[in-house]
This record gives structure tokens, C-alpha cells and sequence, in this order.
């Protein structure tokens, strides 16, 4: 079951998320349906397959043939009573020298493997943080519109207040005018809040893999983005776990030890192999007449193959190899160089989002009392409409200003944890 909100059941019938869907719920839903994560899992399937065929190798190799031919009785030679021959053969097969090349395939297909299982870590890492991002970018858009709302209806209480201003003759239709005006500049900010909402919505279904349905079906959000404290991190902490958690390094490693094995393998063609061969034949000739005159016997036997000079396309496999190894440590260097990068820029911007949450919060409540003292002056005659109308504008400025810091500080921090190399541990917002 899907966990959601208020311990609702996971999924409805159609598949979508049922009931008001929280941050974990969203995360838990994508690590089931996403399309990377699904892929990636795949991926794990295929190496698995691989590694099965190139261990194949290592084990015995047993097989049965057989034939059968028929002839005229005129061509029969010396029993023209007997037209036909057959013969069954089952024969065995083991490897046991190769110059080292089965056993490094082996372990290059297994390195393999395990490149893939750390890549569909690195896979869900990096959708989780996409799941992450764009549910608080749900939030944020939804906020938004709380927030023109209000602001339209503050602006239509002062429209109202000027027309009964006017009407008792205490003020110009300028007012009105200008209240008017105002009004009608606050609604494009509302209309094209709620579009925001509405294409948040379609990408969060995107990075959750959720098809079918419509936008009102099943993704009812829930979740606030507001910043209780900062979570401490120090550089130099962080630039070691990356070092040591990102799966993509690690799965680069991987990958490198397996081209080490690669060139291992490759350079077997310069060696002899040896096979061990054993089987049981039954035989009927067109001599003998009966089943019973069948021959039958065990075979036994060593088979050894050096292939001396081969055009030096072993050699040819060998460069190629040894390039592949030298280009995937190159790959390693070059992401981890990349990661440090990453983790040093997703550091800045959590310590600049944290400001940034800081000053918003301090800008709001000063903007509050600025509209709260503009309402006073007005209502005692000390200040003008235009002087209500920027405070109440630069209330709705620092309120916006305020949710886009709690969004970048939720996104900056999840952004450092990814870059780290932490797993998702479904905290919510």
C-alpha cells in the first residue's frame, strides 16, 4: 500500500494516488512507478542475464547430437539388406585452461552487475530529488495563489472603501479610479498563479509516473514549505561523503575494475586452451542388421588449442581493451571532480536559501506593519490611498518573496543531500 496522508489507502482503482497525497506518499509512489527507476531496475536484469552467459564458461558443457542416413539397397556396399546408419552421442565438456580469460569475464560480468545495481541507487537519488522538487514546487504554486487571492480581496475591500468614500462626497473619483485600477492590476498575477499550479500538477505526474486520469483525480496535495530551523552541514564533511556515498562514483569504480578484467580477458587470446572431453556414443552401421548389433562406448579425451598467430586480432582486442579501461578512469576522474563541484555550489546555495528564509521572514512582518499603520493615517486622514496601495503591494511582494525562500531552502537542502550521496529518508517537508 501506498502510505498517504491520514493512513488512506494507496491507490484507487485506476492506479492514482487516493486521497490527500503527503511528500512521503509522493516519494513512496515514485519509487514504484517512476520510469527511470523502473528502467534502471531492468538494467539490473540485463547484467544479470550477462553474467549468467559468461559464467557459462566456467561450468561443465554437456550436449547430445545425433544422425541418421538412409541409402538406396543398390549402394549399400557389403550388406545390401541394410540401407541406413545412425548414431547418438552425448559428450562433456569442461574448461580447464584459458590463460585466466573465463574467470576474468566472470568477474567483469559480476563488476558489471554491481555497476548496475549502484546506478539504479543513483537512478533514485536523483528522482526522488526531481519528486522532491517538484512536489514543493506544487506547494509553492498553491501558496501563490493563496496569496493573490488574498491580495485581490484586500484590493476589492479598498475599491469598496473608495466608492463609499466617494459617495459620501470625502474623496475624489480619482480614488475610485486608482482602486479600480489597482484591482484589475491584481488579477493577471491570480490567473497566472493558478496556471503555475496547474503545470506544476502535470510535471509532478511526470516525475511520479503517473499516466491516466485527470489533474483533479487523486493528487490533492498536502504538506506546508515552511523552514522550522537550518540543518548545519560543514564543507569539508561533505566533499568526504561524497567521495565515499555517491553511487555514481562508485558505480564508475566499478566499471573501471571491470575494464581491468576486460584487458585480463583479452589477453588470453595470446595463450593455449585446454578442454577436458568425455562422452558415450551409441553407433549402427549399415553392416550390422539389428539394434542389438549396435556399438556403444565412453570416450575420453583432452583438446588444447593455441592459435599461434590469429592476424594479430588479439592484439587488436587487447588495445581496445586497455582503452576502455583507461576512458572509464578518465570518467571517474572527470565525476569526481564534477560531484566535488556539485556538493561546493549545492553548500552555497543552502547557506544562501538559509539567508534568504532569514530576511523574508523579517520583511514580512515589517511589511505587515507598514500596511497596518497606512490603514491607520488613512482612516484618520494622514495618508493617501496610494500610501495603502504600496504597502499592501509590498505585502504581497515580501509574502511571495517569503515562500519562494522556504521553496529554495526545502529544494537547496535536498539538492546537498543528493549531492552527498544521502539516501531519501521520505523526512517530508
Amino acid at each position: 500500500m501506498l502510505p498517504v496522508a491520514g493512513g488512506q489507502p494507496g491507490v484507487d482503482a485506476d492506479g492514482l494516488p487516493a486521497g490527500a497525497l503527503d511528500l512521503d506518499g509522493a516519494l513512496g509512489f515514485a519509487l514504484e512507478h517512476n520510469y527511470a527507476i523502473r528502467q534502471a531496475r531492468e538494467r539490473i536484469k540485463e547484467e544479470r542475464g550477462v553474467e549468467l552467459e559468461v559464467r557459462s564458461r566456467a561450468i561443465p558443457q554437456v550436449g547430445m547430437s545425433g544422425s541418421y542416413t538412409g541409402n538406396a539397397r543398390e549402394i549399400s556396399g557389403y550388406n545390401p539388406a541394410s540401407g541406413s546408419s545412425w548414431g547418438i552421442s552425448v559428450q562433456a565438456r569442461q574448461v580447464v585452461y584459458a590463460g585466466g580469460g573465463v574467470m576474468a569475464s566472470v568477474k567483469g560480468a559480476r563488476l558489471a552487475r554491481e555497476a548496475a545495481v549502484l546506478e539504479l541507487e543513483g537512478v533514485i537519488n536523483a528522482q526522488l530529488l526531481a519528486v522532491r522538487t517538484q512536489f514543493y514546487a506544487v506547494l509553492l504554486a498553491k501558496e501563490q495563489i493563496g496569496v493573490q487571492e488574498e491580495n485581490v480581496q484586500l484590493l476589492g475591500q479598498q475599491l469598496k472603501d473608495a466608492r463609499s468614500r466617494f459617495e459620501a462626497g470625502t474623496t475624489s473619483n480619482f480614488e475610485v479610479l486608482r482602486a479600480e485600477v489597482a484591482l484589475a492590476n491584481g488579477q493577471p498575477p491570480l490567473i497566472q498563479a493558478r496556471n503555475d499550479y496547474r503545470l506544476a500538477i502535470e510535471q509532478l505526474r511526470q516525475v511520479l509516473g503517473l499516466s491516466g486520469g485527470t489533474t483533479e483525480q487523486g493528487l490533492e496535495l498536502v504538506g506546508r514549505l515552511e523552514v522550522a530551523q537550518a540543518v548545519s552541514y560543514q564543507l569539508a564533511e561533505a566533499l568526504v561523503a561524497a567521495r565515499a556515498q555517491r553511487p555514481e562514483l562508485q558505480q564508475l569504480a566499478k566499471l573501471a575494475a571491470a575494464g581491468a578484467q576486460s584487458v585480463k580477458a583479452s589477453r588470453a587470446g595470446y595463450l593455449p586452451e585446454v578442454e577436458v572431453v568425455g562422452g558415450y556414443d551409441w553407433v549402427r552401421s549399415p553392416l550390422s542388421g539389428a539394434w542389438s548389433e549396435r556399438r556403444e562406448g565412453w570416450t575420453a579425451g583432452v583438446q588444447a588449442q593455441w592459435n599461434i598467430f590469429d592476424g594479430r586480432a588479439t592484439a587488436g582486442r587487447v588495445v581496445q581493451a586497455r582503452s576502455q579501461l583507461a576512458q572509464a578512469q578518465l570518467a571517474l576522474a572527470s565525476a569526481t571532480l564534477a560531484v566535488e563541484v556539485q556538493v561546493r555550489q549545492a553548500y552555497s546555495s543552502l547557506l544562501e536559501a538559509w539567508e534568504l528564509v532569514q530576511a523574508s521572514g523579517k520583511t514580512v512582518e515589517q511589511a505587515q506593519e507598514a500596511l497596518r499603520l497606512a490603514n491607520v493615517r488613512y482612516g484618520a486622514g494622514t495618508a493617501t490611498q496610494l500610501d495603502v496601495l504600496t504597502s499592501q503591494v509590498s505585502l504581497t511582494e515580501a509574502r511571495l518573496n517569503q515562500l519562494q525562500a522556504g521553496y529554495g531552502y526545502h529544494v537547496a537542502l535536498a539538492a546537498l543531500r543528493q549531492a552527498i550521496g544521502q539516501a531519501d529518508v521520505f523526512s517530508g517537508p
